[in-house]
């Protein structure tokens, strides 16, 4: 059964950037405080689009199915990690929150969605 049939509110990797480029918005959603450690900053974020009728999808792992057939949402653990995420879905900067319950928008540019096509 295809998974968004059975779980129409998440999207893989692949499916997200296919809805970014289409025109969708990203929340970037820090769900920890962050913190440094070393020279590297760590926290919990999570990623979802949203389309201009307000329809969300949460990105979920490329292994969506736990041992308990849960939907495993897709947590990213560093800074680092935010940036080159957003970066591979085709966006040249990266606002990031740093504060649990905050959230951060991005939208590609007609520049980035050039680059991106080419």
């Amino acid at each position: 059964m295809d998974l968004e049939q059975e779980a129409p509110n998440v999207v893989t990797e692949s499916g997200f950037r296919a809805l970014v480029e289409s025109g969708h918005r990203v929340e970037v959603i820090c769900k920890e405080d962050a913190y440094k450690k070393g020279p590297n900053w760590h926290g919990v974020w999570i990623m979802r689009t949203v389309s201009d009728a307000g329809v969300e999808k949460l990105l979920v792992t490329a292994r969506t199915r736990t041992s308990r057939n849960d939907i495993k949402i897709r947590e990213i653990r560093t800074v680092t990690g935010v940036i080159s995420f957003l970066q591979g879905v085709g966006f040249s900067h990266a606002d990031i929150p740093l504060e649990e319950g905050k959230r951060t928008v991005h939208k590609l540019s007609s520049e980035e969605l050039a680059a991106g096509r080419t």
